[in-house]
């Protein structure tokens, strides 16, 4: 059975793009993952900071989860808010906004990502993890999984 091969991508460097080599992993299994950009009335976005013990510990990224075999990444997506933050969303207040596709190590990672203004409940960290409210412009300054950095710019010329 052969292993993941790599290849290098260039991509970007045109009409006001970054130019970066992009390692592209091929044989790896996709791990298919929800998130939100969870939006309050001030237009700021919720970030989550991983827990100690979890993969890439001490960075922050926005809620949301696995999707589970026979889940759709919505109902996914809706399940994760109420396990993370106590929260309860519907279907309707999900709107798609963007999808990061990005190779680490071990996995390929597959992330639909919706933005939700609308939700019933306090958020709060249920798994010990700390929550803040964020400007989009004020993103930036966090340390964030490598799938999630493409969302920020993303998310503050959305918001």
């Amino acid at each position: 059975m052969r292993g993941p091969s790599q290849s290098t991508v260039s991509v970007g460097g045109t009409h006001g793009c970054l130019h970066a080599e992009v390692p592209i992993r091929q044989g790896l299994p996709t791990v298919l993952v929800s998130a939100a950009a969870l939006v309050d009335l001030d237009g700021r976005v919720l970030v989550g900071q991983r827990p100690k013990g979890k993969a890439m510990a001490g960075l922050w990224e926005f809620p949301g989860g696995k999707v589970a075999e026979g889940e759709t990444p919505e109902v996914a997506l809706i399940r994760e808010l109420k396990e993370e933050l106590d929260i309860d969303v519907t279907l309707s207040c999900l709107a798609p906004i963007a999808f990061a596709s990005h190779s680490y190590e071990t996995f390929h990672l597959l992330m639909p990502v919706y933005a939700c203004r609308i939700w019933q409940g306090t958020i709060r960290g249920m798994e010990g993890q700390a929550v803040r409210w964020l400007r989009p412009a004020r993103l930036s300054d966090l340390q964030m999984p490598p799938a999630d950095l493409p969302l920020v710019a993303l998310l503050r010329d959305l918001i």
